[in-house]
């Protein structure tokens, strides 16, 4: 039960960039424009994204890469 904290940030970090994009497709389909990502959308929402997701996977991982004794 010691990694129920964990299990818990891991939920709701999920959580909230799931509700992040769909607010950001949302704003953009409300003024009826065209969801596009081109080469400066990946430029700046990789930098931003990835450190997300390899912190989200570390700690979903990181119960089994570190043993407790």
């Amino acid at each position: 039960m010691q990694d129920a904290g964990y299990t818990v940030f891991i939920g709701f970090g999920f959580l909230w960039i799931l509700m992040g994009i769909v607010a950001v497709i949302t704003l953009l389909k409300s003024d009826g424009q065209k969801i596009q990502f081109g080469k400066w959308g990946l430029l700046v929402g990789i930098p931003i994204i990835l450190p997300i997701v390899l912190v989200l996977t570390y700690q979903i991982f990181r119960p089994l890469i570190i043993r407790h004794h």
